[in-house]
């Protein structure tokens, strides 16, 4: 007699999903502070909502994946990127509300489980977490035969952050004549690269390990610079009465997204000239020979966040992001006008 049809046959191995997960435990649990009381291991993570300083404490949430970088993550065989890329993508979003981060949970999906892989990705999401001190409180490890292609993976985070009523964001303090700033992106961030991978990879016929001109670096290594954290920036700045609105540059680029946070009749003029695009944009555009509204409406082309600041702060707030390591400068202006955002 036969022996019988075991999950591993099927192409499940929870045992090397548990080896896994043991290898990465002591990376996550240095992301607990005093506010964990429980993470793995639980049904359900335990956080301690102890927000005395706030009057009218406020949970900010937003849940997003890294898209199709994974397969670009895939071809160079560098997986621990990707874990950066969906804690600060997720991070700076929230940013956008005034928030600041708490706690971090993760999806991984896959079709047949490589530790070595999923090891990296998650020491990525713990080293993110731990430079933005945010917990890595829970998360989910799916091994899925038959609905991902081999070799697949798909990286999905949820943040949850918290921010006092008074504090939120937008201000609603938007008008014409404030200053728009822009803080650098360090590249696609993840955003854009189903038309990154067609114009490079298949219009163009470039390998990964091909280098970017201008750059110094490969194709994959211009393409899986991880999504930059603005939060350690940033936050320290909401605490004035000067920033009245942030916007988190991703799909949609600067045209969508901008508008999420004005006030009816005011547009956005933005000065294209204020500042230059990497070269792994211009690799794109050229290659796959793309319109340049259909660049700017994809792609961040530079520009990772944008602040709505008082006009007179503008320089001291610029000057502030720059001593704190980011690369700022004013880009635009508000004006009155439609919703919407102008380039010029």
């Amino acid at each position: 007699m036969s022996e019988g049809l075991t999950y591993r046959d099927a192409g499940v191995d929870i045992d090397e999903a548990q080896r896994a997960l043991r290898t990465v435990s002591g990376q996550i649990r240095e992301t607990y502070g005093p506010q964990v009381i429980s993470g793995i291991g639980g049904f359900g993570g335990l956080f301690r909502a102890d927000f005395g300083e706030m009057s009218q404490p406020v949970l900010v949430s937003s849940i997003d994946g890294v898209g199709t970088k994974t397969k670009v993550a895939a071809m160079v065989g560098e997986f621990r990127g990707l874990g950066f890329d969906i804690v600060n993508h997720s991070a700076n979003d929230i940013l956008c509300q005034g928030a600041r981060p708490l706690f971090f949970l993760d999806y991984y999906g896959c079709s047949h489980l490589h530790s070595d892989v999923f090891e990296q990705v998650v020491s990525g999401m713990a080293e993110a977490c731990k430079e933005l001190g945010i917990a890595l409180i829970g998360g989910e490890t799916a091994e899925m035969p038959g609905v991902y292609h081999d070799e697949e993976v798909d990286v999905v985070g949820s943040i949850i952050g918290v921010v006092d009523f008074e504090r939120k964001l937008p201000r609603g303090k938007v008008q014409p004549g404030d200053a728009v700033i822009g803080i650098a992106s360090s590249g696609l961030h993840t955003n854009g690269f189903s038309l990154a991978r067609r114009a490079l990879f298949e219009v163009g016929g470039l390998s990964v390990r091909d280098e970017v001109p201008g750059l110094g670096a490969t194709v994959g290594e211009a393409l899986l610079r991880p999504h930059r954290a603005y939060v350690n920036a940033v936050l320290p700045l909401l605490e004035d009465d000067h920033v009245y609105a942030v916007a988190h540059i991703t799909g949609g680029g600067l045209y969508d997204n901008i508008p999420r946070v004005l006030p009816a009749n005011t547009r956005v003029m933005i000065e294209k000239r204020a500042w230059t695009p990497p070269p792994i944009f211009t690799l794109i555009q050229e290659t796959g020979n793309i319109p340049e509204v259909d660049m700017y409406r994809t792609f961040n082309m530079g520009i990772g966040l944008t602040l709505m600041v008082d006009r007179v702060a503008a320089p001291g707030i610029v000057q502030r992001l720059n001593e704190a390591g980011e690369s700022a400068a004013i880009i635009g202006e508000v004006q009155s006008g439609p919703q919407e955002v102008q380039l010029v």
